[in-house]
């Protein structure tokens, strides 16, 4: 036999090989599956990516048209996660009937599924087996320390729920007053006073921007300063949804006279907006900011500023809160056109076709409310006055059903104070805190509740909402601090 035959014959069982294995094994595929005979997954949108609430619907793109039913009754998920089917040619869409529980990992697998022949519609091969997998993002939230053998007093923590990690993200110099999120959870805006200032109090603070070490990575510093006092104070500050204005209440220094809102956008100056008025909000497209004017609630646009506001909702005194796309302020009316009603209070929802809808009434204070994700929710710290001659609030949970307007009395508070509700992503509770105070301290500077009080201690809690009062639970968590909030 010469060389060439045996090369030839080696050839041949090589081959045999490879082809007794393709036929006899199965092989599980990715996106990145090389070319075989059978359709295959060309594209899982999800594949390798860390999801969010705000992520509801995953795509998956064919390399040819495929049995709908067929793809549809073999697709499985783990854990299960919900959802309904929709397609569009080779892409199919699932859609998510409620948010991803975070800190989860998930498989997502596909076997069995056919092509089918779009003239005939006969089905042909039986696609390659494909396998991806994507994990939600870990449970987060933060909140302002006020344990002192701890040295968390005034510092911002974040707490990984999903990893049982703590960390303190700010020097111990800074003492933290207010904070929002950026939205993927990747920084921190907050304001601050320098406890190495003793001459300086809360109206000095400055503005400042921390990395959480979660999420997107930036190559910004992990601590910068956002917006000095130099020439100005700040008060009242809010970042927007999509994390690109900062509007802020300022006060001159040199003319006090001088007050009104500015905006921060990134890589530009503060610009003052020529605005003044109460308590602000910037609306969730971050292009609109409402707030009072006069007798009512104002609607000015953020990038084109104009003495006359783009709309103008009357007798309306306090913004609560913007529905998560944007579509539904909830608005507060104090009835003082009302003689009858002058000492109760109106629940409001009012959409973007300025139609609107009671939903609550009180004769005590509406302290604070939030939507749950899906909006079909909504949730409100709401008081009423106790019986007798001594004036008494008495705090409690309302969820307001917004498909049917019914309204359910959840659990009962014992005590109020600088209470700001943060409603999970995945919709898994509340968020608030129990501010402990001590009137008689008159010597700390600057770590005060809104009303002046210095701050002496706090109690986060976390309110799973149920469908009853009995099924709500009302659980204490293990941190000693204040104005908590969930990380998108």
């Amino acid at each position: 036999m010469t060389s060439i035959d045996r090369l030839a014959w080696v050839l041949i069982l090589i081959f045999s090989l490879l082809i007794g294995l393709g036929i006899g094994g199965e092989q599980v595929c990715g996106v990145d599956c090389p070319i075989n005979t059978g359709p295959r997954v060309r594209e899982f949108s999800w594949q390798g990516q860390r999801i969010g609430g705000e992520d509801v619907a995953f795509i998956m793109t064919f390399d040819r048209p495929m049995d709908a039913a067929g793809v549809e009754e073999n697709l499985v998920i783990d854990p299960p996660l919900p959802g309904k089917f929709s397609w569009a040619g080779k892409r199919l869409a699932y859609t998510l009937l409620e948010p991803v529980p975070y800190g989860q990992e998930y498989q997502v697998t596909l076997r069995g599924a056919q092509e089918r022949f779009a003239a005939s519609g006969y089905l042909g091969k039986t696609m390659q087996p494909f396998s991806g997998s994507f994990q939600s993002r870990d449970r987060a939230l933060a909140y302002i320390g006020t344990d002192e053998t701890q040295e968390e007093k005034g510092r911002l923590i974040l707490y990984n729920w999903t990893r049982d990690e703590k960390r303190i993200l700010t020097p111990a110099n800074l003492v933290v007053l207010d904070f929002q999120v950026y939205p993927r959870g990747e920084a921190i805006l907050f304001s601050a006073v320098d406890r190495m200032r003793p001459a300086e109090g809360m109206q000095d603070s400055q503005i400042y921007r921390v990395k959480t070490g979660l999420g997107e990575e930036t190559e910004a510093p992990d601590l910068e300063l956002v917006l000095d006092n130099r020439t100005h104070q700040n008060l009242q500050f809010q970042l927007a949804a999509d994390g690109e204005a900062i509007a802020v209440q300022r006060v001159n220094r040199a003319d006090p006279g001088d007050f009104g809102l500015w905006v921060v956008t990134p890589g530009e100056p503060a610009q003052p907006l020529g605005l003044t008025g109460g308590d602000f909000a910037i609306a969730p497209d971050g292009k609109t900011i409402a707030l009072p004017q006069g007798r009512g609630i104002a609607i000015f646009s953020l990038e084109d500023i104009q003495e006359e506001p783009l709309d103008f909702l009357p007798r309306f005194g306090q913004i609560v809160t913007f529905s998560p796309d944007g579509s539904t302020a909830v608005l507060v009316d104090f009835n003082s056109d009302n003689l009858d009603l002058r000492y109760q209070r109106s629940l409001y929802l009012v959409d973007n076709r300025d139609r609107e809808q009671k939903v609550l009434d009180t004769d005590g204070s509406i302290v604070d409310c939030t939507f749950n994700p899906r909006e079909t929710q909504l949730y409100c710290l709401v008081t009423e006055l106790m019986p007798g001659e001594d004036y008494q609030e008495q705090p409690y949970f309302a969820q307001i059903n917004l498909e049917n307007n019914e309204v359910n009395r959840l659990a009962e508070l014992t005590q109020f104070q600088d209470v700001e509700l943060s409603m999970a992503p995945d919709g898994l509770g509340l968020l608030f805190s129990q501010v402990v105070t001590d009137a008689s301290n008159l010597e700390e500077p600057f770590f005060r509740t809104t009303s002046g009080e210095a701050i002496a201690g706090g109690q986060l809690w976390l309110l799973i909402p149920g469908a009853t009062p009995e099924e709500t639970q009302l659980e204490i968590l293990p941190f000693a601090g204040v104005y908590p909030h969930w990380l998108p």
